[in-house]
């Protein structure tokens, strides 16, 4: 049989994974199945979690955090250990945010870190929970620069910025260090980063919630292709591209942009929250975490009608070949679980990871209503490419009401975080006291370990299984936080 479906990284209040395998075929036990336009998955049960250390440091001395953004799993490292059954080994990348702002946004550069991890399935019940089975140990980071090779900022954008070969981008101008402290001052292309994917030459593509575009970077770190979203996605406000997400920077915390929503395009904190890849490395797939503001986006409850762009990757030429509505689900209270991820099942299904917000560990709530794996089928979906990416263009009314002519992909509903049968098998659990067993909030990131197939039982159903990894955000939250040795940080708790 397969082995229970979640793989879990669990930090708390440190970052939290965890992983579910994915079964496309019938199977006996199973937790959740779910049948998406003919084709069945099955989740079996959580497998597993493990355990990174809030106040980690990389290799420049500045705390390890929100490493959930994103998560790519280097297919090419994955090692069986043939002697030992069920357990597995190899190279998983990490990508965090834009950094440390509980109290506004930073002088954060944007990077991505490497780890290696190891995954040994154990027996856990409720009755006798297992330790953590998945350990991470880290690597290296690679720290990301622009085009002309300044660093890159999680500061809140302020202006554009041109270069030769690229879209306007945004630009944030600072003050001091950009931290508050004293500095020469400066401007740096800001990045709120989401989505990662690892490309075959050893590039980078990363998504991206400020601009809502994609970029490419080469294995240094280095910007070298931009892929520009439609006009419909590009924020305006007072009829000019305008990229903040109204997020004053740490050293003017009272600062406030007008209008503080954009007109059109993507909301707020509302960017390119997914990316994912086909198998050969000729298409890139994203979509937006919610409606863009002329769909309905500036209302929580009206923002249910995304977008989902598919691109084809050429070596001197990106285009743009599908563009998608998705339908995201509605919780009881009427609001819109957004999405965090997506990860390519076949041409036609994706995973996606929708869930609410404000319940978890470290937030007023603990109890989380929503947070999901679930699937979509674009086969039937109207391609919009071309009929509705002007700046103005729209998929919905500003009341969130898809228009008619649109077919949107099918959704489907799965897999469960929040099943405290399941996730008390390693002693967490959703809902409850405020102490380190409960969930994080944020879980952003999927990625998909095959299982070998001596750890499987074969049946006439046939399919594929795996594990389904997922790391959480923490926002960077920790009692002993720090970046460039002299600015240290730290939250309540």
């Amino acid at each position: 049989m397969l082995f229970p479906v979640s793989l879990g990284l669990l930090a708390l209040p440190l970052t939290q994974v965890l992983a579910n395998p994915i079964i496309a075929r019938d199977a006996p036990a199973a937790v959740n199945a779910t049948t998406c336009n003919g084709k069945k998955y099955v989740y079996e049960g959580l497998a597993g979690y493990g355990k990174l250390a809030s106040d980690a440091r990389d290799k420049f001395g500045d705390t390890i955090g929100g490493i959930g953004s994103a998560i790519a799993l280097d297919k090419s490292s994955i090692k069986k250990n043939k002697s030992k059954k069920g357990t597995y080994s190899g190279i998983i990348y990490g990508l965090p945010d834009r950094g440390w702002n509980t109290q506004g946004t930073q002088n954060t550069q944007t990077r991505v870190h490497k780890f290696s991890f190891t995954f040994e399935v154990v027996e856990a019940t409720l009755a006798k929970p297992a330790a953590p089975n998945f350990k991470l140990t880290y690597l290296d980071t690679v720290l990301l620069t622009g085009p002309d090779g300044t660093p890159l900022t999680g500061l809140d954008p302020t202006d554009t910025v041109t270069y030769e070969g690229f879209p306007t981008l945004p630009l944030a101008k600072y003050t001091g260090n950009g931290f508050g402290q004293d500095g020469p001052g400066g401007a740096r292309v800001p990045l709120d980063t989401e989505g990662l994917v690892l490309g075959d030459d050893g590039t980078y593509w990363i998504s991206d919630e400020y601009a809502a575009f994609v970029y490419q970077f080469d294995k240094k770190g280095k910007m070298i292709k931009v892929i520009r979203t439609p006009d419909a996605f590009v924020p305006l406000r007072n009829g000019t591209e305008s990229f903040s997400a109204a997020s004053p920077p740490i050293y003017d915390q009272k600062f406030k942009i007008s209008p503080e929503d954009p007109t059109t395009g993507r909301g707020n904190n509302q960017g390119l929250e997914a990316l994912t890849r086909s198998p050969d490395g000729k298409y890139l797939y994203t979509m937006l975490q919610s409606a863009t503001i002329q769909d309905g986006g500036s209302k929580n409850t009206k923002r249910r009608n995304t977008r989902f762009l598919q691109y084809r990757l050429k070596k001197n030429k990106i285009e743009l070949k599908a563009e998608y509505a998705v339908q995201l689900p509605v919780l009881p209270s009427g609001r819109v679980a957004s999405q965090s991820e997506i990860h390519y099942i076949s041409k036609s299904q994706f995973l996606v990871l929708a869930r609410d917000s404000g319940a978890g560990h470290g937030q007023d709530k603990s109890q989380s209503i929503y947070r999901n794996a679930d699937i979509i089928d674009i086969s039937s979906a109207t391609n919009l490419v071309g009929k509705v990416d002007a700046f103005d263009g729209q998929i919905a009314t500003k009341d969130g009401v898809l228009k008619s002519d649109i077919v949107p992909a099918i959704y489907c509903p799965w897999l469960s975080y929040n099943n405290n049968e399941e996730l008390g098998k390693f002693g967490v659990r959703n809902g409850g006291a405020q102490d380190e067993n409960l969930l994080n909030e944020k879980w952003e990131s999927f990625a998909l370990l095959p299982v070998d197939d001596e750890d499987t039982e074969k049946t006439k159903e046939g399919g594929k299984d795996f594990f389904l990894i997922s790391f959480s955000d923490n926002d960077f939250i920790t009692q002993n936080g720090q970046y460039n040795t002299i600015h240290h940080f730290l939250d309540e708790g």
